[in-house]
């Protein structure tokens, strides 16, 4: 039987994080990942769907820096991002949090990236097996927590700590925390892929020059129906940029309110529409008058299947780990992901590089205290913003775009402390019930399992 001293059960922007400070801090680290094709990858690697952008300051909670990020593996840089409602935008162009990246974010290719940071893993030591997945994993915690991991090719290996980056899927964390949460409150209620996440597709379109905004992310708020539902435009290499959404999974249409606000929805829907429907419905809204679908061909030779990528999105809040079990949750597998913002590479790379380092130097015990720390700010901001649009009609989208617009050009303007007596009573209203909503999740609230609700 194999041993190592870390075991990791996935190899994407966690898990690869973890294997590298594993491995940099003299820990034997070994990744198991599965391996999923992309038709714009030449070897097998992690589910690397390709939504990916980063703001300013999610650089530094990436906690690489800029410089170091390869050039083939930036896109863009970007200047701004818009957000539309059904009649109403906003322009962002600062985040207003300070930020060592000099400027106001960037896409990049999500397959090159993981690629990027599975060689920095490599390089420092970590062993990647790729191509075979974990069927079961045994702990024993009889003395020093051990953990035997069984894996498809029959083989098996022992570890001291396990860290969990199976992603929003988390069929494996599911398996293994099960066994140490409640019979009446099983982790697997909690995370169960069907209630915790959203669905994702996005497709890969060439887009005609004078179209083309290679400076922005632009995003559509009020017009699909779904708690945190919203298309979304990203500009890729070139003049290809993808186009996408997320949406609750197993919507029913008829459950779906005033339908007729909804600019994406036809009075003959009998069902919420597929993914390549509301692409195609999102360009004739926004080009229709000039353009048809034609100018916008699908560029076959990229993502997973011509041209298109379907995938899970986490839309949870996150949980704790069982530390006093050597066990480490990060990433997608313990919901520190977001629907709201479109994922979280961010928090996923920096809560795995915090447990790869803390279960090489044995001090597992203080992870759920230190992802808090370095994450907390960040995932308290996406809670609160989720729960307070959760249950937005297209006409708050609107009354909320026009606010927030008012807003920034006010502090602009006139500065922070004069910003209330401009944006009038729906701006000041916006931002009380934000400061309002964000106390009740302050001080770790937001974590919807903590850790001594396990029995370990």
């Amino acid at each position: 039987m194999k041993r190592v001293d870390v075991a990791i059960v996935g190899g994407g922007p966690a898990g690869t994080t973890a294997a590298q400070q594993a491995a940099e801090q003299g820990a034997d680290a070994l990744v198991v990942e599965k391996g999923v094709p992309r038709a714009d990858r030449e070897e097998l690697g992690p589910d690397s769907t390709d939504a990916a952008g980063m703001l300013d300051y999610w650089v530094d909670i990436l906690d690489i820096p800029f410089e170091e990020i390869p050039d083939h593996v930036v896109l863009q840089e970007l200047d701004r991002t818009e957000f539309w409602g059904p009649n109403e935008k906003c322009v962002m162009e600062e985040t207003g949090i300070e930020a060592s990246y000099d400027g106001f974010g960037f896409t990049f290719h999500r397959a090159r990236m993981d690629d990027w940071l599975r060689e920095r893993a490599e390089t420092a030591g970590a062993e990647y097996r790729v191509g075979v997945s974990v069927t079961d994993v045994e702990t024993d915690l009889t003395g020093t927590p051990t953990h035997t991991l069984t894996l498809s090719s029959g083989e098996d290996i022992e570890a001291e700590y396990l860290v969990l980056a199976d992603g929003p899927q988390r069929q494996v964390t599911m398996r293994v925390l099960d066994r140490f949460s409640p019979e009446d409150r099983r982790i697997s209620d909690v995370l169960s892929p069907n209630r915790a996440n959203h669905i994702a597709y996005q497709e890969y379109r060439e887009f005609p020059e004078e179209l083309f905004d290679a400076d922005a992310l632009k995003f559509w708020w009020g017009i699909m129906p779904g708690e945190t539902a919203y298309p979304w435009i990203f500009p890729n290499d070139g003049t290809v940029a993808r186009v996408g959404l997320t949406m609750p999974i197993g919507m029913d249409i008829d459950a779906v309110a005033d339908r007729e606000k909804y600019d994406l929805l036809r009075p003959e829907d009998d069902r919420i529409p597929r993914g390549g429907e509301y692409v195609e419905r999102l360009l004739e809204r926004e080009y229709g008058d000039e353009y048809d679908l034609s100018d916008f061909p699908r560029v076959e030779n990229r993502g997973k299947s011509k041209g298109t990528e379907t995938y899970p999105i986490s839309s949870t809040r996150p949980i704790d780990s069982p530390t006093a079990a050597n066990i480490a949750v990060v990433g997608g597998a313990m919901g520190t992901t977001s629907a709201f913002h479109e994922g979280g590479y961010h928090v996923a790379a920096r809560t795995g590089k915090i447990a790869g380092d803390l279960a090489a130097k044995g001090r597992l015990d203080s992870y759920n205290a230190e992802w808090k720390d370095a994450i907390g700010d960040e995932i308290l901001r996406n809670v609160t913003f989720a729960d307070i649009v959760g249950e937005y009609t297209p006409d708050q989208w609107d009354r909320t775009i026009s606010a927030a617009s008012d807003i920034l050009a006010s502090k602009r303007e006139k500065g922070l402390l004069k910003w209330k007596l401009s944006s009038g009573i729906t701006g000041a209203k916006l931002v009380t019930r934000y400061k309002r909503t964000k106390r009740k999740y302050r001080n770790g609230k937001y974590v919807q399992f903590r850790e001594d609700e396990y029995s370990v």
